[in-house]
């Protein structure tokens, strides 16, 4: 039988999309997070309750996968505004040691657009309006994404766009050159679609790309 993908935040958002997606395809998968329990097990679905800021706990989610999509994200809140996000950057740093103790090389991570280097794509008002609202959880992003182009592994740093609640679509752009990086519209569902296309396919190799419709 096929080895799982783990999921990282597989209970809501682009992480439960992601598992819906690769069910829908016939994948086994490990479902981690801190409320995994509330999910139904099943022959593809493996629910593993987990605090990803633990070594212990990703170093067992990691028995026996064959790639991590990762897909944490927070609950937006009107303390985000000034409070220090590490959530991302600390999430990371953990995981990207586990995986390499684990030798599990594939790693697909979500970020968002605006993190990285994308943030040289968006005009003057797109980053004056992201940086009042997400500059926090953004900067923490940015610590993210520099250390997984750092890591020795096979990663891609996926960047949705806006995202909305739409329904699941194959007709959305992967943006891979720096020149057509832009803000735009997204699907979760969408975007769940590349995540496992970027796993069984094995595309986009050690690099970072936009999506948007």
């Amino acid at each position: 039988m096929t080895k799982p993908l783990l999921i990282l935040g597989a209970t809501s958002g682009i992480g439960r999309c992601a598992m819906d997606e690769a069910v829908r395809r016939g994948l086994p998968i490990r479902a981690f997070a801190r409320r995994a329990d509330a999910l139904v097990s099943s022959d593809l679905v493996e629910p593993f309750v987990g605090d990803a800021r633990s070594a212990t706990d990703l170093a067992n989610a990691l028995q026996g996968v064959r790639a991590v999509i990762y897909a944490l994200g927070i609950t937006e809140r009107l303390a985000m505004l000034w409070e220090e996000e590490t959530l991302f950057s600390d999430t990371t740093r953990v995981l990207l040691d586990a995986m390499a103790a684990a030798e599990v090389s594939r790693l697909v991570a979500v970020t968002g657009f605006g993190a990285g280097r994308s943030k040289s794509a968006m005009s003057w008002i797109e980053r004056t309006g992201h940086r009042a609202i997400l500059g926090r959880p953004y900067a923490d992003k940015d610590r993210q994404e520099a250390l997984i182009a750092d890591a020795s592994l096979d990663w891609t740093i996926v960047r949705p766009v806006i995202l909305t609640k739409g329904a699941r679509s194959e007709a959305y752009k992967v943006l891979r050159d720096p020149a057509e990086w832009r803000n735009g519209l997204i699907s979760r569902a969408s975007v769940a679609h590349y995540l496992i296309d970027a796993v069984e396919q094995g595309v986009d190799l050690r690099a970072d790309v936009v999506l948007t419709r």
